[in-house]
Parts: C-alpha cells; sequence; structure tokens
C-alpha cells in the first residue's frame, strides 16, 4: 500500500511542477506580447525592412502585423554568431522571412524553432548526398541547414537573396524544413488537420515522383524546370524548395502547378501570387 501512495505521490509531484512550468510560460508569454505591443518598432528595424522586396510589396496592415510578430520572435530565439558578429540587420532579415512564413497562422513564430546559427559564408562539409538517384560523397557547400530545434544560415547567401529577389532564400528553405519536421518526421508533410492529409500527400506526391522520374532518368525536364533537380532528393527537400518558390516566385509556380500552388495557399494561409506576383516582373534568373 505504501509503495502505491509513494508513486502516486511522485505522479502528482511530476503533475504539478509541469502544471506550474506551463502557467510560467503562458504567464511569461503573456508578459512579452504586452510589451510588445506597448513598446515601438526600433527605426533601425524598419530601415532593414524597408530593403527588402517582400515587404515593401506587403499591403498595410500585414506590414503592422508582421512588426510584431518580428519582435516576439527576436525576443524568444537565441542567435549566435559563427566565426562572426551577429548583427541587427541578421536578426530583422531572418525574422521577417520566419515571421512571413507564418504570417496568417494562430501560433506564434516557430515554437520549436530555439537557436539560429550564423556563418559569414556557406559551410563545406563532407557528406553523401543524392544526384538523380546517384549517391556521392565528398566536400558540398551549405547555404543553410535545419537540425532539430536549430538552424544554420550563411548570412552573406541570405542578405543576397533577401535584397535581391531570387528564386532561391535559404532562410525560407531551411524554415520549411522546421515546419515539416514539426510532427517529428521530415517527410515532406507538416502538421496538417486529418481532413486535409490525403488531398495534400496525393497532390504533392504525386509532383514529387514525375520530378523524381525526370531526374533519374535524364528525361527532359519541361516544366519541372523551375523547381529543378535538388528538389527530386527526397520529399523534404521537395516540399522546401517548392516553399521557397511559393514566396519567391509565386507567379511561376501558380502557372506552371496550380495545384502545387493552391495546397500550399491553404497551408501557408495567404496568397502569395496576389501580394509578390508583381516582384516577378522583373528580370531575374530562375537560377543561379
Amino acid at each position: 500500500m505504501n509503495y502505491f501512495i509513494a508513486v502516486g505521490s511522485v505522479i502528482f509531484l511530476a503533475i504539478s511542477i509541469f502544471l506550474i512550468w506551463q502557467n510560467y510560460l503562458f504567464f511569461k508569454k503573456i508578459m512579452l506580447l504586452k510589451k510588445i505591443n506597448s513598446s515601438p518598432f526600433p527605426k533601425e528595424y524598419e530601415q532593414y525592412l524597408k530593403k527588402i522586396p517582400h515587404y515593401k510589396a506587403l499591403p498595410k496592415e500585414l506590414k503592422e502585423k508582421i512588426k510584431k510578430k518580428i519582435l516576439f520572435f527576436i525576443y524568444t530565439k537565441e542567435f549566435i554568431g559563427v566565426k562572426t558578429e551577429v548583427t541587427e540587420e541578421m536578426k530583422t532579415v531572418i525574422a521577417f522571412y520566419a515571421c512571413l512564413m507564418v504570417i496568417n497562422f494562430k501560433n506564434e513564430c516557430f515554437d520549436n524553432l530555439k537557436t539560429i546559427l550564423i556563418y559569414p559564408y556557406e559551410v563545406v562539409t563532407k557528406s553523401v548526398m543524392e544526384s538523380g538517384g546517384i549517391f556521392k560523397e565528398g566536400d558540398f557547400i551549405l547555404e543553410g541547414q535545419s537540425i532539430n530545434d536549430t538552424i544554420v544560415i550563411a548570412w552573406n547567401d541570405a542578405k543576397k537573396e533577401a535584397y535581391h529577389l531570387s528564386s532561391h532564400n535559404v532562410i525560407v528553405h531551411e524554415l520549411a524544413h522546421v515546419l515539416d519536421f514539426e510532427d517529428g518526421e521530415a517527410d515532406g508533410v507538416p502538421p496538417l488537420p486529418w481532413s486535409k492529409y490525403h488531398k495534400w500527400t496525393s497532390t504533392l506526391f504525386k509532383r514529387f515522383k514525375e520530378l523524381q522520374e525526370r531526374a533519374y532518368k535524364n528525361r527532359d525536364w519541361g516544366e519541372y524546370k523551375i523547381i529543378g533537380e535538388y528538389a527530386a532528393t527526397n520529399e523534404a527537400e521537395f516540399f522546401a524548395v517548392i516553399t521557397e518558390l511559393f514566396f519567391q516566385k509565386p507567379r511561376s509556380l501558380k502557372k506552371h502547378f496550380p495545384d502545387i500552388y493552391e495546397e500550399l495557399k491553404e497551408f501557408y494561409g495567404i496568397d502569395t501570387e496576389k501580394i509578390f506576383g508583381n516582384l516577378e516582373k522583373e528580370k531575374i534568373s530562375l537560377f543561379h
């Protein structure tokens, strides 16, 4: 009898500590939101945002909305420089794209993300990578990486891609991996309501298999050229690459793959073609 009483006491204590901790985190979050809502947006941050084409294209109400989210992101994430000093510009640009991706989500920006490691340039790493069904071992250049609750960003690429629009955006790419992994699996399927799961997988995986077939058999790329060979690596990379296109080249994505575009529009809750489509009128190459 004493054994069961002791076990029950331990369980009760553990639950009590957990609830106290959750209440503390909730209270801390509420206080931070109050602080953000009562604080003016830093002028220095505003100057960096004005250099970003995506920010300039946002309607006024979304600009105000994203500023609050940016401050929350900066206050709640740890930015660590590796062989470089973390600047307010770095934090602002990274936070902007993180918050743009989830601007209409009910939750705050990327609760599961804790740390952003910032390198000045690309990272050279020894790895095994797949391309067109062929595995290659050697040195590979990484602009970014996502590992559990941490992302790695090469600032020279991130800065260039933020201020000069192209089809690629390393910040968006790595954060797409974070979203994908929120359910514990990097499988190209972010957390979805069960009612939407079948349509998502049947639509996107069909396109992924078609892309893989072209990569493996070295077939004519056709419309899949805008997605590119790297997206054929696996389902997780496919999701990250099409997310990049959804924000960077939405008009092209909608034109060539309206089914993919609609799935992403429903998931992210934003019509990027409507807001950012005109940015594509500039003569920007689809590939680096």
